[in-house]
């Protein structure tokens, strides 16, 4: 089949927009989970099952209300090779399980890539928006104005006691999880970021990493979550978040303001030394790749560095990983030819620095 339009470019169209504390805040993100009545969920169903399911909720993107907040264009998941699949991953349009654990997977994603809805994933229907910046009442927003108009088209399972019924007991409710990805390299620096992250912990929030459960924290970016869905309301959900979330922002920022005032010529040391390993370096593994690139990101918030900007450190974080690398170069590799690779698209990035063969 053709290539697929939406693993051709690193970073999707809203994340080369701006938003509130960018600086610090990577994305805002809101997932809804919703399944449909008389269907078994997708964990116990049918191959034949999923495939009904798959077909009903595409059939309502004929319907006019869904088709004004989108359009939308369905990707069935077992037409795409490995590579594609991988990438769409690792831009955060799809899950892992939708990826290896899904019968009839499949995702329907605006032009823009801001909204991405899995199908048959752990839930039948997983809508999806994601923001650049802190803009977590806007992706809400938007998610819930999609949520209604498919509600208007298939019914959904709904219990009056326990809500929006879903495979994991932890979605009952509202079915919403609100998310913010964090780059906090100040906190880190200072020896500060395990502190707060407890503290947030113990107040019902989840921290994960990069790829949310399962995943490791690198690259000091970290992703917060609600992990109550049950008795509290949507809107209560976003705002206890968002109470966290802008306390954390204060910490970040008071630590970079330390770093500049107490330590301005060793915090600096530190960002260039790593803008020119990354510059030069002929291999480099994915974890330094991310802790280099998180040094340089802070270092163009600072206003330390200009040769490099945030736009191109938001590529680098996709670029810089295994699916991507392989779709940009058209090869299989092992994680040896995936080091040197990824130290290649780097340096083609920075500043085009020639290597000899």
């Amino acid at each position: 089949m053709p290539g697929l339009r939406f693993t051709e470019k690193p970073l999707s169209e809203w994340m080369q927009k701006g938003g509130d504390y960018s600086d610090v805040v990577i994305s805002s993100r809101v997932r809804i989970a919703r399944n449909l009545v008389h269907q078994p969920f997708p964990i116990v169903s049918s191959v034949e099952q999923a495939e009904q399911v798959r077909q009903q909720l595409t059939a309502a993107l004929e319907d006019e209300g869904v088709q004004a907040l989108g359009p939308f264009e369905p990707i069935v998941l077992n037409e795409l090779n490995d590579v594609d699949k991988e990438v769409l991953m690792e831009k955060h349009l799809i899950s892992p399980s939708l990826i290896n654990d899904s019968k009839a997977g499949a995702v329907l994603l605006t032009d823009d890539e801001a909204v991405s809805i899995m199908l048959n994933e752990e839930d039948h229907l997983r809508i999806q928006c994601l923001y650049p910046g802190f803009q977590l009442q806007e992706a809400w927003q938007r998610a819930s104005q999609i949520d209604d108009a498919f509600e208007k088209v298939v019914d959904y399972a709904f219990d009056d006691r326990r809500g929006y019924l879903t495979s994991c007991p932890t979605n009952l409710g509202t079915g919403l999880r609100a998310s913010v990805m964090l780059h906090l390299p100040a906190l880190a620096i200072l020896n500060q970021v395990g502190r707060i992250l407890s503290a947030v912990s113990q107040v019902g929030l989840a921290i994960r990493g990069l790829y949310g459960e399962g995943s490791e924290a690198i690259g000091n970016i970290f992703q917060i979550s609600n992990q109550i869905t049950l008795g509290l309301s949507e809107d209560e959900i976003i705002d206890n978040l968002r109470s966290v979330v802008m306390q954390i922002i204060e910490y970040e920022q008071h630590a970079r303001s330390r770093l500049l005032t107490e330590s301005k010529l060793r915090i600096t040391d530190r960002i260039m030394r790593s803008y020119g390993i990354l510059s030069y370096a002929t291999m480099m593994d994915a974890k330094e790749a991310f802790q280099r690139i998180s040094d340089v990101r802070l270092g163009v918030d600072l206003g330390l560095i200009d040769q490099a900007s945030v736009v191109q450190m938001n590529e680098l974080l996709i670029m810089t990983q295994p699916g991507f690398l392989q779709k940009t170069f058209g090869v299989k590799m092992g994680s040896g030819e995936r080091d040197m690779y990824r130290a290649q698209l780097i340096r083609d990035t920075l500043g085009n620095v020639h290597v000899e063969d």
